[in-house]
């Protein structure tokens, strides 16, 4: 069966440029093993040399040029590909040398040749010299710091996983980041202890070229001085400048390039920073420094004013440096000089609407030291954080947020903020721009180095860090956010608190709008026929004030359209939706689980609460006024005495209780219980099974 060259050429031709791509490097290796074996003529040995030298520095151009490690995540194999192919040269061009050496010079090439002779103005004893000293720079200094560096990396890298893992999962269930972002940051972590592990290993070829280099050249000149004298009857110093010539070419023309490899290695390993490749970080961070280069130069000047120095070389370089730190300052305090101020408005305009601005719904106060977390021309983190939020908590509890309106205060601390609601302060915090907050979630340990604090949210223990510490702080266990983090994951919890608060009229007719496009007729039928706008307003407010999302307002409705015809009061009709919310609220104190372990009452306790609160109205939220202050007392101690008990158990907190009893109860202990939740028994569902695991009695 025959294949003519026509099919051939069709079928590489279909080939796609993937698929050429992925052949590209299996057949680059065997071409290199190739060249162990195979012999090769001086032109395409010139050639090959050629390719490394440039290859070499398109790798270091490469690594400079990266602002993160993880962007030039192939360098590993990069750097076995490269030293692969340096070894294989030297087995073609060794061949050569020991076939054709006694010919001349030029028996391996023009490359080896020039690198014998012109660097090395062709004194093999300069020459073995420099070769040694290019080899002890490689394998002693550059090398063997680059392989530390790696191992240390690597290990923290591992040692670190477990808190970015941890601090990923945070800003998940934050909502600050989405599920394919979480994933992102995840694949990012494992690359980056991948990536240094393999550092770690591949540094051990760079260390493996150099001990080659030197043995290929002793054997070289070993060699060809043996094959010179015995084999082609030359004299010793004819041999000589042969062999040893040809073999010095050979090892410089590998060496360079072996050291340009190593140097990226070093500048890989070595980075520190995000978002600024190499060239950007020295020109802001070592010659962005006025003060420090005029210093410089008025040193340098000095030192070429002592008698027997070379003064044009100092006063020269003293002169460019004084001048180009002075350029610096110039431009430093035209960018200080602030902008001219606006005229100022005529002192007798007169009074108007104008002038009455309305109270900002929910805002977010802050120190001029976070103005830049807040900027958006200055790409704000905070900003995006504070959209993320508000989605997520449309999402998780069911109505859409006011805007939060952010401005500095001048009258708060440099790095407060404060939480407004209708101007009225609901939180503030501290936070600190560019450091970072460990947080011990329980399981740390050990002691950091930094500020001791409280973390502003749920007041867990905290320690404000340098960045340098974060990976230390990270391998004890301490999930670390950044000051972004801290302000939203507070600003977070605060809304979720006061969800009831931001519900406003506005918020329930946007809400009513958007389920009229959903079921028209459901909505039109109830509201505003049978239940009017401020009830259905006072309704989800009473669910939202015991944390009850309100995103199923299909069932809250026809819950409503049940109810309104016996009644129009708001608690009453509240009492009867969570029923028929039920499932919802009991899957999210206790999830999945069948048995549902609860606190309950105590059937004497029950007895006298259901007797006092036994025709009390409770319409306004009030506590009942039948109840006796020491039995109230009792109770509250009673029932967080059990709600501890619970917690300690790592239980939910919550309460059952008759169905009568259920909004008395909860009105009264929220105050104190902010955490318990208060259940009536017709709220939990037939499939679940009650398991009472505290009781609480009206005697201590």
């Amino acid at each position: 069966m025959s294949v003519d060259a026509s099919t051939a050429a069709g079928g590489i031709a279909g080939m796609s440029g993937r698929q050429l791509t992925a052949l590209a490097a299996p057949l680059l290796i065997v071409m290199i093993l190739a060249m162990m074996v195979l012999p090769l003529p001086a032109i395409l040995l010139d050639l090959l040399f050629t390719f490394n030298i440039a290859l070499s520095m398109l790798v270091l151009l490469a690594a400079m040029n990266t602002s993160r490690p993880l962007e030039f995540s192939v360098f590993p194999t990069v750097l076995l590909l490269t030293t692969l192919l340096r070894l294989s040269l030297n087995v073609a061009s060794t061949r050569v040398v020991l076939m054709h050496g006694h010919t001349g010079p030029d028996a391996a090439g023009k490359v080896i040749e020039a690198f014998g002779h012109f660097l090395v103005g062709g004194n093999y004893a300069v020459g073995i010299v420099v070769f040694v000293i290019l080899v002890v720079i490689n394998f002693v200094v550059i090398t063997k710091g680059a392989g530390r560096i790696s191992e240390v990396s690597a290990r923290f890298a591992l040692d670190a996983m477990p808190g970015k893992q941890m601090a990923i999962d945070a800003d998940l269930n934050a909502g600050l980041i989405g599920e394919q972002e979480a994933r992102r940051r995840r694949k990012e972590v494992g690359q980056e202890a991948e990536f240094y592990g393999s550092m770690d290993g591949a540094s051990k070829f760079v260390r493996g070229d150099a001990i080659a280099g030197i043995l290929i050249l002793f054997i070289n000149i070993i060699g060809g001085l043996i094959i010179g004298v015995a084999q082609h009857n030359l004299s010793f110093a004819q041999s000589a400048n042969n062999y040893v010539l040809l073999a010095i070419g050979d090892g410089l023309v590998a060496q360079i390039p072996a050291l340009v490899i190593s140097t990226a290695a070093g500048l890989i390993v070595s980075r520190v920073g995000d978002g600024e490749n190499v060239g950007e970080q020295l020109r802001v961070q070592l010659f962005g420094n006025a003060r420090a280069m005029l210093i410089s130069a008025a040193i340098i000047g000095a030192l070429g004013l002592i008698p027997g120095m070379p003064h044009f070389a100092f006063l020269l370089l003293a002169a460019a440096i004084g001048g180009l730190g002075w350029w610096l300052l110039q431009k430093t305090r035209q960018e200080a000089v602030p902008a001219a101020a606006p005229a100022a408005a005529p002192q007798n305009s007169e009074a108007s609407w104008e002038d009455l601005v309305p109270v900002d719904v929910l805002g977010f106060e802050v120190g001029y030291r976070l103005i830049p977390l807040v900027d958006a021309g200055q790409d704000g983190e905070l900003l995006r954080r504070i959209k993320a939020l508000r989605k997520k908590f449309a999402q998780e509890v069911g109505f859409l947020p006011p805007p939060v309106h952010i401005r500095d205060n001048l009258e708060l601390r440099p790095s407060a903020y404060r939480i407004t609601l209708k101007g009225v302060a609901i939180g503030e915090g501290e936070t600190h721009a560019g450091k970072f907050l460990a947080i011990n979630p329980g399981r740390a340990t050990g002691v950091l180095p930094g500020t001791a604090t409280r973390e502003p949210a749920f007041g867990l223990p905290a320690v404000w860090i340098d960045e340098a510490a974060r990976e230390q702080a990270q391998s004890m266990g301490f999930t670390v956010v950044d000051a972004g983090t801290v302000a939203a994951t507070h600003l977070s919890q605060v809304l979720q608190t006061h969800a009831a608060a931001l519900l406003g009229r506005s918020e329930v007719q946007s809400l009513i709008d958007h389920a009229n496009k959903l079921y028209p007729k459901l909505l039109e039928d109830v509201v505003p026929k049978a239940v009017s706008v401020p009830t259905l307003q006072r309704v989800l407010q009473a669910l939202l004030d015991e944390s009850v999302p309100i995103r199923d307002l299909r069932s809250i409705i026809e819950a409503l359209a049940e109810l309104a015809p016996r009644t129009q009061d708001a608690n009453e009709l509240a009492a009867g939706v969570r029923v028929a919310l039920g499932r919802a609220i009991v899957q999210q104190v206790f999830g999945q689980s069948p048995e549902l372990p609860v606190i309950a009452l105590d059937p004497e306790l029950e007895r006298v609460l259901t007797q006092a609160f036994v025709g009390v109205p409770n319409a306004n939220g009030g506590e009942p006024a039948a109840l006796e202050p020491g039995l109230a007392e009792t109770v509250l101690r009673e029932t967080a005495n059990a709600a501890r008990h619970q917690e300690t158990l790592g239980q939910p907190q919550a309460l059952l209780v008759p169905d009568r009893l259920r909004g008395p109860l909860a009105r009264m202990l929220r105050r104190v219980l902010p955490q318990l939740r208060v259940l009536a028994h017709a709220e939990i569902p037939d499939s679940r099974t009650i398991r009472v695991s505290s009781i609480v009695g009206a005697r201590s």
